[in-house]
């Protein structure tokens, strides 16, 4: 193998890249001519090719959620991540709704109550991990509401109860005299 000895460089004065000294009059030249320095980033890009670069690359942008303007480069990152109108879910409900929204939705969402099914207590969805791990599946059968009724609230309960069975029942009969009729009618008649 044979190795080549070390050239002298020289620092182009356009687009600071270390250029064998040999070759550096003409680099220098072609550079300056089709090269250009983005004032942003620093890169070096060709000349015709420079605008159309800003465009797609710096040119300030609108988010489509919220519209917030920034680079384009890091539009991705924003809508992805840090934009408050992106849309996430809630982690008790499972509800889509923009993130801006979400610790106001939250803080109702997991203050609600949810009936265990192992021991028939109410429990919040933000408790709901910790009751699982330690819930001994015993039902409390005094569990059936979290305040108590009143006289007047459980005799209006049983009131509802009896209207609701009466609408049952004159419903099933209602069925079975219109089947009664329908069949009386259906039935060909022996009359000559």
């Amino acid at each position: 193998m044979t190795t080549m000895p070390d050239q002298a460089t020289s620092i182009c004065p356009h687009c600071d890249r270390a250029i064998p000294a040999a070759n550096i009059d003409l680099h220098s030249v072609h550079c300056a001519r089709n090269l250009e320095k983005c004032k942003l980033c620093g890169d070096m890009v060709p000349k015709i090719h420079a605008q159309d670069r800003y465009l797609n690359t710096h040119a300030p942008v609108a988010c489509s959620l919220c519209s917030e303007t920034m680079e384009r480069n890091i539009l991705y990152i924003h809508e992805g991540g840090s934009c408050p109108q992106r849309i996430v879910t809630c982690e008790f409900c499972e509800f889509p709704l923009p993130a801006i929204d979400l610790p106001e939705h939250q803080e109702v969402c997991g203050n609600r109550t949810e009936m265990c099914d192992l021991c028939n207590k109410y429990v919040r969805p933000r408790e709901r991990y910790n009751h699982e791990f330690n819930c001994n599946g015993i039902q409390d059968n005094a569990a059936g509401s979290s305040r108590n009724e009143r006289p007047a609230e459980r005799d209006a309960n049983e009131s509802s109860k009896r209207r609701l069975f009466f609408t049952i029942a004159i419903t099933g009969i209602a069925v079975i005299l219109g089947s009664i009729f329908i069949q009386r009618k259906a039935e060909p008649s022996n009359v000559h």
